[in-house]
């Protein structure tokens, strides 16, 4: 089946069940979602085969295109909106994007202006400020006039971009069932179902969002999409629709838990049966709360990548100390093995490889099993246990950041001789990025300093370093390879 074709069997088979709602009090029943991304489809103007990148955030908009472009058989590039001018400028160079479908201004930034100053493909700026109607804010056309649905898509019409270890971003190259096969283990493990009320206010356009859409469509669950994130306001707004499952980072749960805490002791969340979370260890305090404040059993974990999302993940009823010590099973179909500590994988997620083929050299053993970079292993329950990363990676709010991207661009700063950046443990975020940097003889850097020169670099600004210490040289091994391990255990004592 094709993406387009698990929309069609929703559609037809639960009509009016509603599979999306907003924080707009807008929803979308399965057939609504496959008539309005038909009338999109036929709006775009796209001919199928097409290359067309979208930063839209997480607005009913944002799946529509995504259903639309699903549609016409468009080979789609989905970015977060939090990127910028030099990442989205490397994306769009390397996919070979021919339409950017962006916001014009969101929340103060200018991606309209920002698409159409790098180029070199054509450009639709959406009008999504303002006061939200019922209407889609989406161009409309005729269904009679688009082609023949499309067909097997063995060759891959999805492209997702993970920085990994490298310092320009990574394209993973996907096919629609790769991506329907991420949102196995979500519906088997996690149990997501019918009844299920899910709100995320993750980016929709990372590679969970199509995993988490799967699984709503396929086995009846509804996502509710929230567009902005406010401490102050977002628990009491998710409450308001009854979630069932509550994810998935640490600010999101220090939210729910300052809104029941505002709350009194009513629950805020009655109907809630689980929390989840990806991405980053959850601290265990953070889970003592939730545990004493929602009454579940842990933080149910899983475990995936850009290049093979959703391979593991735990179970709502598993032992509270296998929720707090692992990040699961493998889900169905995936098989796992662990050389010289690295846990490498095979299944029916795993992308077909990366834009740049030269890369796949590395991704893969000799025997076809994806290298993940991460170290682990397996307990004789069968549980799997992440140790370390051997990527050079940090994860700030469940995101992947290089810290390689990092240290170029700072390295570019005139006053900076040396830098090293490294992900230290955060209560707030799991990891903050930290610069451990030698400046140039007599000059003085700081912190804002460094921040100035990042936004001015364009680097995104999740990106930008939130701590800084000075050294006067960075400790290295005979070969001149920075030893970070030592780093870190010297800021951690």
């Amino acid at each position: 089946m094709t993406f387009w074709g698990l929309v069609e069997s929703a559609a037809i088979h639960a009509p009016d069940r509603v599979v999306l709602a907003d924080d707009h009090g807008r929803s979308l029943t399965s057939v609504q979602l496959r008539d309005a991304a038909e009338r999109v489809a036929a709006g775009l103007g796209v001919a199928p085969g097409s290359v067309v990148s979208w930063q839209v955030p997480t607005t009913l908009e944002a799946v529509v295109v995504l259903v639309a472009l699903a549609r016409l058989g468009a080979t789609q590039n989905p970015i977060i909106p939090v990127l910028r001018r030099r990442e989205v400028g490397l994306i769009t160079t390397q996919v070979g994007t021919q339409l950017l479908v962006v916001p014009e201004v969101w929340r103060g930034f200018e991606h309209g202006a920002m698409a159409r100053e790098i180029g070199g493909f054509d450009v639709l700026a959406l009008d999504l400020e303002g006061e939200v109607g019922p209407e889609l804010r989406l161009p409309m056309g005729a269904p009679s006039s688009l082609p023949e649905s499309p067909v097997d898509d063995g060759d891959g019409r999805w492209v997702y971009f993970s920085s990994g270890t490298t310092a320009d971003p990574k394209g993973a190259r996907h096919t629609d069932s790769s991506l329907m096969a991420s949102a196995t283990a979500m519906e088997q493990h996690l149990g997501f179902g019918e009844g299920d009320v899910y709100p995320i206010a993750f980016p929709i356009s990372h590679i969970g969002g199509i995993a988490m859409l799967a699984a709503a469509l396929r086995s009846g669950g509804r996502l509710v999409l929230f567009d902005t994130f406010d401490p102050a306001t977002t628990g009491e707004r998710m409450a308001a629709h009854r979630p069932t499952i509550l994810g998935s980072a640490v600010p999101f749960f220090r939210v729910y838990l300052d809104a029941q805490r505002r709350h009194g002791d009513e629950p805020l969340f009655p109907d809630l049966r689980t929390c989840t979370a990806g991405g980053a260890p959850t601290p265990p305090e953070i889970v003592k709360e939730l545990v004493e404040a929602f009454g579940v059993r842990g933080v149910v974990q899983s475990w995936g990548l850009t290049e093979f999302p959703i391979a593991t993940a735990a179970r709502p009823d598993d032992p509270p100390e296998v929720l707090a010590e692992t990040i699961g099973k493998p889900g169905p179909g995936v098989e796992l093995r662990v050389v010289d500590g690295e846990l490498r994988l095979k299944g029916a997620q795993c992308f077909l490889g990366y834009l740049d083929p030269s890369l796949d050299t590395h991704a893969f053993d000799e025997d076809g099993w994806f290298r993940t970079g991460d170290l682990g292993h397996v307990d004789d329950d069968g549980n799997v246990h992440i140790t370390g990363r051997l990527k050079d990676v940090i994860i700030r709010n469940a995101e992947n950041i290089s810290a390689l991207e990092i240290e170029d661009v700072l390295l570019r700063h005139p006053d900076v001789a040396d830098v090293a950046v490294l992900g230290m443990p955060d209560q707030r975020t799991g990891e903050r990025v930290v610069a451990v940097l030698v400046a140039e003889a007599g000059a003085a850097v700081t912190l804002e300093g460094l921040a100035a020169h990042c936004q001015a670099q364009g680097l995104a600004r999740h990106k930008t370093p939130e701590q800084l210490e000075l050294v006067s040289d960075l400790p290295r091994n005979p070969m001149g390879k920075l030893l970070k391990q030592q780093l870190k255990d010297t800021l951690s004592a």
